[in-house]
């Protein structure tokens, strides 16, 4: 639930959002006032040295206190208690105390522009000190603005992880709501449960105004013109480049998403005995239709009624060659009072302890959650070899970690993969059919809704006072086509705990969309050479040892995009994604 000069600042022409004055200005007068004579003599006379005891003091001191906020996050997670939410950001504030640190930010800021300038002599140690550089920049403010934004983001989480749902004064769980937004054909009924899944954004929009406005006012002490600037330069991404990508999405997807979708209205207002024109919101059987709604002949989850998901996971990644019975063995794994309703994995420690959160039933969505984590928990410590330096043992990017467990989360609307694993289907031929015109459209939706989520968090931090009500629908008639129900004046952008909890992220699931198509495109060519759609993996171990050599085992090694190259053969684009839903 994240290029420099050589002097080591932003560029002023690459990274928009950045007032690089304001920016020097700051960053000079810490150096100035920080960095003594005897660092400052040792730097010059062996910059490598002072890197490499940099980075050997910052995993003495960081280290342990990640290890144990990971924990203290998973228990808060499956808990939901207030002494555990307390302990978790106890563990934060020490971490925060550490890297806000004006003295080592300052030898930060000089040994990056050594790495920038190939002064450091080893490209490993250089890679960490620019990812160290990152890490410390955020909190390069005052701590007790640092407190006040955990202690409120902690607020947030907290209210999503304890809040359910009430109908008729009865409090419903997560995958209570689904079903009667996928099986209902009572408009009534269906409306009452969707207004009551979002009522969460009611609890948390004064909390989540607070968040967006000191989040802003840190970005704004750091130099940037607002938070999502700044996360996007800590996430090494160019907001110029991500909305020239989204903007060619749009084009290439809006034919296409017009015609998939005036075929789904037609059998949605069918079910519900009403016109396509009369279809709202709570027709499109999630909360914020970000998923293809069933509305085709064969009952997806009719494979996965009987059988047990937990051990297709397990003989599917042991037949790849990446076993999982560890982390499954430390995960949670289903509903309970209190417990975060969202999915998530986690490396507690970087050396093979990686935990799954779920809360399983047994359906087609919670198939494709299990393999889609999964993937997240193999592209881990699990599988990064401890040979890779600490700072480095992680995925590459969000975005190739997403991209990963989206590759994996497909499999679970395949025929050729569920027969290969043994599962019986009811009517192959149908399943089929209504699986591929599903994945497609789900491709596409998804797409669709990530433009929202992209658009209307960067205008959020640029300008908080607007309408966000009205900001979120007119975003939604936009991209997604879907009518905002008349009257309504809530905030059911706040509903999205994403936006809350992981601000300025979801953009980087799309990206993890075309890296997942660029990755499988590249296994059915070199390693099948067959078409794409034919191609699922089952059983076949040298799947595994293509993730784990190209992906998997660099760890952050490399940027996102020269690893993407090396992988796959070319930079991150849209042409595989494009193949898969026009096939």
């Amino acid at each position: 639930m994240r290029e420099h000069g050589q002097t080591g600042v932003p560029s002023a022409t690459s990274y928009q959002g950045i007032d690089r004055r304001r920016f020097l200005a700051w960053g000079g007068a810490t150096v100035s006032s920080v960095l003594t004579a005897e660092w400052l003599h040792a730097f010059q006379e062996d910059p490598q040295a002072a890197a490499q005891q940099f980075i050997a003091e910052h995993e003495r001191k960081v280290r342990p206190l990640e290890v144990a906020a990971n924990r203290a996050w998973w228990q808060a997670n499956i808990s939901g208690k207030d002494e555990d939410f307390k302990r978790k950001e106890e563990l934060q504030n020490k971490i925060d105390a550490i890297l806000s640190d004006p003295q080592p930010f300052a030898q930060l800021k000089q040994l990056k522009a050594a790495a920038d300038a190939g002064r450091l002599g080893n490209a490993s140690i250089a890679r960490q000190i620019q990812l160290l550089y990152l890490q410390y920049l955020e909190k390069q403010v005052p701590p007790e603005l640092l407190r006040k934004i955990t202690a409120k983001a902690n607020a947030v989480e907290q209210a999503f992880n304890v809040y359910r749902p009430k109908v008729d004064g009865q409090e419903w769980t997560d995958s209570r709501v689904r079903a009667v937004l996928k099986e209902s054909k009572n408009s009534q009924e269906r409306r009452k449960v969707w207004e009551a899944s979002k009522g969460v954004g009611s609890v948390v929009a004064a909390d989540l105004a607070e968040l967006v406005q000191l989040r802003n006012q840190a970005a704004r002490q750091l130099g940037f013109a607002n938070f999502h600037a700044l996360m996007l330069y800590l996430n090494e991404q160019d907001s110029a480049q991500i909305l020239k990508l989204f903007d060619e999405l749009d084009e290439l997807t809006r034919p296409p998403f017009q015609q998939a979708k005036a075929e789904i209205d037609a059998r949605l207002a069918q079910a519900c005995n009403i016109s396509p024109k009369e279809l709202m919101p709570w027709h499109y059987h999630d909360p914020f239709f970000q998923e293809s709604p069933a509305v085709f002949d064969a009952d997806l989850d009719e494979p996965y009624r009987k059988v047990d998901i937990l051990q297709l996971c397990r003989d599917f990644y042991a037949g790849i060659g990446l076993p999982v019975d560890r982390v499954l063995a430390n995960s949670d794994l289903y509903e309970k009072k209190g417990k975060s309703p969202h999915a998530f994995c986690i490396d507690i420690d970087r050396e093979g302890d990686v935990r799954v959160l779920a809360n399983i039933v047994p359906n087609e969505l919670w198939m494709g959650t299990m393999l889609h984590e999964l993937g997240h928990a193999v592209y881990s410590s699990l599988y990064i070899p401890a040979t890779v330096p600490y700072v480095l043992r992680d995925a590459a990017h969000i975005l190739t970690t997403e991209g990963v467990a989206m590759q994996m989360e497909r499999l679970s609307k395949s025929r050729a993969w569920l027969e290969k694993m043994g599962v019986k289907l009811r009517d192959p031929a149908a399943f089929a059919t209504a699986a591929a015109k599903v994945q497609r459209n789900g491709l596409l939706i998804f797409s669709r809704w990530c433009q929202v989520m992209l658009r209307f968090e960067k205008s959020m931090y640029e300008n908080p006072q607007q309408d966000l009500n009205k900001l979120w629908w007119d975003l939604v008639e936009q991209y997604q086509q879907v009518r905002r129900p008349p009257g309504r004046n809530a905030p059911d952008y706040a509903s999205k705990i994403h936006i809350c909890s992981a601000p300025v992220y979801y953009h980087n699931y799309m990206m993890g969309q075309l890296f997942a198509s660029q990755v499988h495109h590249t296994l059915a060519r070199e390693l099948f050479r067959a078409h794409p759609a034919e191609v699922v993996y089952v059983g076949d171990k040298q799947v595994g040892a293509f993730m784990k050599e190209k992906i998997i085992a660099p760890g952050r090694t490399l940027p996102w995009n020269a690893l993407t190259k090396q992988a796959t053969g070319s930079e991150l684009n849209a042409v595989a994604f494009a193949k898969d839903f026009q096939d």
